[in-house]
């Protein structure tokens, strides 16, 4: 599959924050976007996104103009194995109790811990980025106080780590939803290698926009770990699709973006439980009142 990059600057940080925004509305759209301060004192941010389909170099001038960006430099990057590279690289990760394994270190799985294997494949979250990380961690802390909460609802899935782990601790069934394609078949490619293919119900949605996930409504614990425009747009269905001292626990949150990401669900009748700083991202978890 290519991977193609596009990239620009512009002076000042809010500039920068409000044109990676705007990409992400793009069609089609990129499968991530990052600002970026350039440390060389001239007061430049880079913006980037990167995309699995050719990006629309006509849209994307537009968006330069009307921001006041330089043109964007558009790339197509060499195809890497990314599984191979998983497997050289990434190293088992603990995480509370929970301990994140590809199959190559099975040999290395601890006695004392709810073991989670994870073929990475194409989609994100494998537990070594600090935003999945604190997630599995936010979840342990949860069930360290004894709390049970079901039905569960992992919104943007990725690898489906966190609908997995939520599934070892309690029972019942567990929808992980996701709008990439691929993701939502790696989904389910875990699931079956962890054995929880009867627990956990796979599909294709954008944010709450599917039947299967209004049918299994209220939820105990809904998880988004995605980034901070679609959590604050997402702020009023999360919070209604939550039931009574039901928790959302949020990542893909940069730590200065924290603060406005807790305001957006505070103001649908949520409070701050706890959170986490870890690296540059912050874990959000957030209790309906």
């Amino acid at each position: 599959m290519p991977t193609f990059t596009a990239l620009t600057t512009l002076r000042g940080k809010e500039p920068a924050e409000a044109l990676g925004e705007a990409m992400e509305q793009l069609d089609p759209a990129p499968t991530g976007v990052g600002t970026f301060e350039i440390e060389d004192g001239s007061g430049l941010w880079e913006v980037g996104g990167y995309f699995t389909e050719e990006p629309d170099a006509v849209a994307l001038a537009l968006l330069a103009a009307a921001h006041g960006a330089r043109d964007f430099a558009i790339s197509e990057l060499p195809e890497t194995d990314w599984v191979a590279k998983v497997k050289r690289e990434l190293a088992p990760i603990r995480a509370g109790r929970f301990f994140l394994y590809g199959s190559h270190d099975a040999d290395s799985v601890p006695a004392d811990v709810e073991p989670l294997l994870i073929e990475a494949a194409m989609a994100f979250g494998t537990g070594h980025h600090g935003t999945t990380l604190g997630c599995l961690r936010a979840l342990d802390r949860l069930a360290e106080a004894g709390e049970v909460l079901v039905p569960v609802a992992d919104i943007g899935c990725g690898t489906a780590v966190l609908a997995m782990a939520a599934a070892r601790l309690w029972p019942g069934s567990v929808i992980a939803s996701d709008i990439d394609p691929v993701a939502v078949e790696v989904a389910q490619a875990n699931a079956r290698a962890n054995g929880l293919a009867d627990r956990l119900h796979c599909i294709e949605a954008a944010g709450f926009d599917h039947p299967d996930l209004a049918a299994a409504a209220p939820y105990g614990l809904i998880f988004a770990n995605i980034l901070k425009a679609p959590l604050v747009a997402l702020a009023p269905e999360i919070a209604a699709n939550l039931r009574p001292q039901g928790v959302a626990i949020l990542s893909g949150i940069l730590n200065e973006q924290s603060d406005e990401v807790a305001a957006a669900y505070v103001s649908h009748g949520m409070i701050v439980h706890d959170r986490e700083e870890i690296g540059d991202w912050t874990t959000l978890c957030l209790r309906k009142a």
